[in-house]
């Protein structure tokens, strides 16, 4: 009993202590409920502390999503009038050309008319547009005058630079496929020469397909040899020699010039009984 921890605010000991004595005086009550109103101040406290914490940050996301509206200042712009125009000033005089290189005789375009309104006048002859140009009028023209351009002066079509194609196409969506010389039967005809089947291949009875894929480039050579899927035994780098001896192959065509084209191919190595 008296190694035990004491709560002297138990309801036990408040009996206790309180015992013969007048609990409505309000000790006895005021006691009984000072853990209970101790926990409500404690939650209280701290959820006022949260609260004002927390809400500085969320009133600033809120401010953040919201957008901002966007403040239009008005300007105004004050024109002034156009000066007033005087009548009695005269208009300017009109500015006539400079005399041409070479002579000119009016030659104005035929106009179709009755022949009653037809005024007989003599028309230009070819002899006089031999020597002179035809125009809206008879001009004469000055031999030493520079050559005057009307208009404005440009650089002219200025030819491209040429790029050169290096994308390497699908074979299946070329408009020309490449292919060996003669076809695919010259194809797999040379490939019946040219391939020495691997004798461990053969010891141990290795048979299938290796699968390939390679670059047939503009000039019809073959490149980036690449083994998709092995068998082994030696076939897959005998594949791969056969292809780098291979002659060249007709390159594919797009849009009416050969580009480099990605092939794939089975190559087959079959033992015969």
């Amino acid at each position: 009993m008296l190694g035990s921890k004491i709560d002297l605010l138990k309801r036990e000991w408040l009996d206790v202590v309180f015992a013969n004595k007048n609990k409505a005086y309000g000790a006895y009550e005021l006691r009984s409920t000072s853990a209970a109103n101790t926990t409500k101040a404690l939650l209280i406290a701290s959820t006022i502390f949260v609260v004002a914490f927390v809400s500085p940050k969320i009133f600033n996301l809120i401010k953040g999503s919201l957008p901002e509206e966007e403040v239009v200042k008005q300007v105004e712009v004050v024109v002034a009038p156009p000066p007033p125009v005087n009548p009695d000033t005269p208009p300017p005089p009109p500015v006539e050309p400079p005399p041409p290189k070479q002579d000119q005789i009016k030659f104005p375009p035929p106009i179709v008319k009755p022949d009653n309104e037809v005024i007989d006048k003599e028309p230009v002859q070819i002899e006089d547009l031999k020597k002179a140009d035809p125009g809206q009028k008879t001009i004469e023209g000055d031999p030493t005058a520079d050559i005057v351009i009307a208009g404005p002066v440009g650089d002219g079509p200025k030819q491209a630079a040429v790029v050169e194609d290096t994308k390497v196409y699908d074979f299946v969506s070329i408009e020309t496929q490449p292919g060996f010389p003669g076809g695919m039967e010259k194809f797999y005809a040379y490939l019946k020469k040219a391939v020495r089947y691997p004798a461990m291949a053969q010891e141990n009875n290795i048979q299938g397909k290796v699968f390939l894929s390679f670059v047939v480039e503009k000039n019809g050579d073959l490149t980036d040899i690449k083994v998709e899927r092995k068998l082994g035994g030696g076939t897959d780098e005998e594949a791969i020699r056969v292809l780098k001896a291979s002659p060249r192959w007709t390159p594919g065509i797009q849009n009416g010039k050969p580009v480099r084209v990605k092939y794939n191919i089975p190559i087959s190595f079959t033992l015969s009984q």
